[in-house]
């Protein structure tokens, strides 16, 4: 009896969770995603493994049930991470720092919203407050369509910063 009240655990962990968004490591696919599924790109500069203002970032805001939701319907998720302790293949070590110095990343955790296009919508660290506090934040950003935001009305759209290119 015990055994069956284990497995409908976990079938309701896994599945109260079913709008939890995968994180993908390339900036390049995310783009083509973004525009084919219009949604912003939210990038994710971090060193998951060291950095305390990182990690705090992802358990309150990242790993919570509203801010998934918001993404599954809004954005591409991708993390660019520069850990000290977890070993990354080269090829996505090399593809991260030339991505940290296009963007000129200087600390962590650096968050960028790109709008389906590639242009810097919105530019961000750490914000207190939990996920909605990050939705609001984001869901100001211009030229991006919003779905699912809870209420909150976009600011005016001004001049577009652009991506570098790869």
């Amino acid at each position: 009896m015990t055994r069956y009240f284990w497995i409908l655990g976990l079938l309701l962990t896994f599945s109260s969770n079913g709008f939890a968004q995968r994180w993908t490591t390339d900036v390049y696919a995310a783009l083509k995603q973004a525009q084919a599924q219009d949604k912003g790109i939210l990038i994710n500069f971090t060193g998951s493994d060291w950095c305390g203002w990182c990690i705090k970032l992802k358990s309150e805001v990242f790993d919570q049930p509203d801010f998934q939701k918001f993404a599954a319907s809004n954005l591409i998720l991708v993390e660019v991470d520069f850990p000290r302790k977890k070993a990354l293949p080269a090829e996505l070590k090399a593809a991260n720092k030339k991505l940290a110095e296009n963007y000129k990343i200087t600390g962590y955790p650096t968050i960028l919203l790109l709008d389906k296009y590639g242009r810097i919508r919105k530019k961000s660290g750490y914000k207190a407050g939990g996920p909605q506090n990050y939705i609001n934040f984001l869901t100001e950003a211009p030229d991006i369509n919003w779905r699912n935001k809870g209420g909150t009305t976009p600011a005016q759209p001004n001049k577009p910063e652009t991506t570098p290119k790869p």
